[in-house]
């Protein structure tokens, strides 16, 4: 059976990067609801026709039409070496309709793997970056300042900028919103025996080992 994953974590967490990774190691194919979205929309498929008109009146896609695209993309050829979900399911109330839409193709999920996170940590991470105001190089208070303080290594500039949301309150509170949306899911996927929790505040690489054993066992 075809391995369909689902990451959790919050912004900055890597989610990202190690979807593209899992995606060489192993052939599987990230799908994104608002890629799916957009995709459906642009192809004019039933469904997409429906998120359209939801869309164009200034409302939110409701579940069963987020869940008619997934069950078309799905039903693509090109997602047989197995899927990573990203951004869906977001509640309790999607997950359970996720697993009915995956029990009629006789399927289910594999494994719901979060990435864990040291909030703080998170905060310093998240908050420290800054970059160059001319060549948008990146730097950062704590693991990577400019070798002459107030120049770019770089480009020389002398002008130095931070995005307005990078700041620890923001973190903060984007952190704990992701933590209560999410507290359901985790719940969730423990009950059914497929949730993996995996330390993510180490290198890239690592964590990529450790996210290849994970499937390579539950996908065996």
């Amino acid at each position: 059976m075809a391995p369909v994953l689902i990451l959790l974590g919050p912004p900055g967490a890597g989610k990202g990067t190690q979807a593209r990774m899992l995606e060489e190691d192993f052939g599987l194919v990230q799908l994104s609801t608002g890629d799916l979205l957009r995709a459906a929309v642009a192809a004019g498929t039933e469904a997409g026709k429906r998120a359209k008109a939801v869309m164009e009146a200034g409302q939110l896609v409701s579940d069963d039409i987020v869940l008619a695209i997934l069950r078309d993309r799905m039903a693509q050829p090109d997602v047989a070496k197995g899927i990573i979900l990203d951004g869906f399911p977001r509640t309790a109330g999607q997950a359970a309709a996720l697993d009915a839409l995956l029990a009629e193709a006789g399927q289910k999920v594999t494994a719901a793997i979060s990435l864990e996170v040291d909030d703080e940590a998170m905060v310093a991470r998240v908050a420290g970056r800054y970059t160059c105001g001319d060549c948008g190089e990146g730097y950062h208070d704590q693991f990577k300042q400019p070798a002459t303080a107030g120049v770019c290594d770089k480009c020389g500039g002398t002008g130095f900028k931070r995005r307005a949301d990078d700041n620890a309150v923001t973190v903060r509170e984007r952190l704990s919103a992701y933590h209560a949306q999410t507290a359901p899911l985790i719940a969730h996927y423990d009950r059914l025996s497929v949730l993996e929790k995996v330390p993510a505040m180490g290198s890239i690489d690592g964590i990529r080992a450790t996210l290849a054993d994970i499937v390579g066992r539950v996908a065996a």
